[in-house]
């Protein structure tokens, strides 16, 4: 196996999303679900001997910061050890942090340990609305302080300035390759890396406005150890990889095994976004509200919720339904106020894991989740180790397939901001139509 590109994501969603964007742009792809023992890949050769580039996922966006830098050098040492060309750090295209961290910490980390003088940080996705001009980060045609990011559960976020923010997570140097710099093509931004880092600015926050401005940030940074950014670059990297003689043209990057079994959907995220797309799913099928203050009473509630699935699936059979926890922020707050934060947080994510679980068991074989953290819940639970990556349904979102016991389980990890409105339903129509 020669591998062109190895990737740290700091959450599932996310690793399954750059996963998308690479597989979309022509690489053999496949996502692991935390740091890969020594044996991993020695087990299963034949599946991986095609492989472009690995996308290793941690959830290490919102855990303390001396966790996330340690699983992100555990699963550096092990992608160095495949002989990887380049390293890729992904996080948010809307850059999820505290002031404390974890993107500048894990940034600085990968920065010593490669022996890199400098790195991009390249968050925009501007095929999901992320953009960034004068270092600012914006969602839609809103700075992200007013676009609904202030409100996240986990890392609120209430400046839009990533310099700022950056440089409140780093003793290092926060540049900047803005807008003007980038329409003078890669040659003037390779040179204005360049300059930056003789005068040891060792992380440059770049603007991005369109897929034209990837390319070019692409070209420029396609020889450094590191790059750092949401998924938008990984869209663009691949092309550069096939210039620079590393990667194949390959026709179809994304072939997945039939799929079968009860359609379920388990949504942990908050949202605006996914709040839209829960109601719009209920509004054409069944669905099953869970509130953390019953959760954290007992399992009384949760076997509940697994005998209402089981009658459904037995009166309607391939019928997909909808476990939530999505709720207004008003709504969350409550929750957390009287359970604390994390508390209200993990009672949701082990419920829905533990749905995820018995239901597979039982006959699911197709199953949307959607929020970074309850993908992680989920994952976990089930032990997965590797998720082959398939087609898209919406920017950020494909369908992946995994061996669970002795069958095939199709997977959609789902960003919490990601996704159309029909995304819960749409999915599945998509599953059947590119897996029979």
């Amino acid at each position: 196996m020669t591998l062109v590109l190895g990737a740290i994501a700091d959450d599932f969603t996310g690793a399954t999303d750059l996963a998308n964007n690479l597989v979309r742009a022509g690489m053999r792809t496949v996502q692991m679900l935390g740091v890969p023992g020594a044996r991993t890949l020695l087990d299963d050769v034949d599946a991986l001997k095609d492989v472009d580039a690995i996308v290793v996922a941690l959830k290490s966006r919102s855990c303390p910061v001396e966790q996330a830098v340690g699983d992100s050098l555990a699963a550096l040492d092990w992608l160095v050890g495949q002989g990887t060309e380049q390293i890729f750090f992904k996080y948010c295209s809307t850059f999820d942090s505290t002031d404390e961290g974890n993107i500048g910490p894990v940034a600085d980390a990968l920065m010593d340990s490669l022996g890199a003088r400098q790195t991009v940080m390249v968050p925009a996705f501007p095929a999901t609305g992320r953009t960034v001009y004068q270092g600012h980060l914006f969602v839609g045609d809103r700075l992200l302080n007013d676009s609904g990011m202030q409100d996240h559960p986990l890392n609120p976020m209430t400046d839009a300035d990533l310099v700022r923010v950056l440089g409140r997570q780093t003793r290092h140097s926060v540049g900047l390759l803005d807008r003007a710099v980038l329409a003078a093509g890669p040659a003037a931004s390779r040179q204005h890396l360049e300059t930056l880092a003789g005068q040891g600015v060792r992380h440059v926050i770049c603007d991005t406005l369109d897929d034209a401005d990837l390319d070019v940030l692409a070209a420029a940074c396609v020889d450094l150890p590191l790059v750092t950014g949401g998924s938008g670059l990984g869209q663009a990297l691949p092309e550069q990889y096939r210039r620079k003689g590393w990667l194949a043209a390959i026709e179809d990057a994304a072939c997945l095994a039939p799929a079968s079994g009860n359609p379920l959907v388990l949504s942990g995220s908050c949202s605006r976004a996914t709040l839209g797309q829960v109601s719009h799913f209920l509004e054409r099928h069944p669905g099953i509200a869970l509130d953390p203050l019953e959760l954290a009473l007992g399992d009384g509630r949760l076997q509940a919720v697994l005998d209402t699935l089981r009658e459904h699936y037995r009166q309607w059979p391939g019928e997909p339904i909808l476990v939530y926890a999505s709720a207004e922020p008003a709504r969350v707050k409550v929750a957390q106020e009287q359970l604390g934060i994390v508390r209200a947080g993990e009672v949701v994510e082990q419920a829905l894991a533990t749905i995820a679980v018995t239901m597979i068991r039982e006959g699911v074989g197709r199953l949307l989740v959607a929020g970074g953290e309850t993908s992680g819940a989920v994952v976990s639970a089930l032990a997965l180790e590797q998720l082959r990556i398939g087609p898209q349904i919406d920017a950020g979102v494909p369908w992946t397939q995994a061996r669970v016991g002795g069958g095939t389980l199709s997977l959609a990890l789902k960003s919490g901001n990601f996704g159309g409105v029909d995304i819960f339903t749409r999915g599945f129509e998509l599953l059947g139509e590119v897996t029979e």
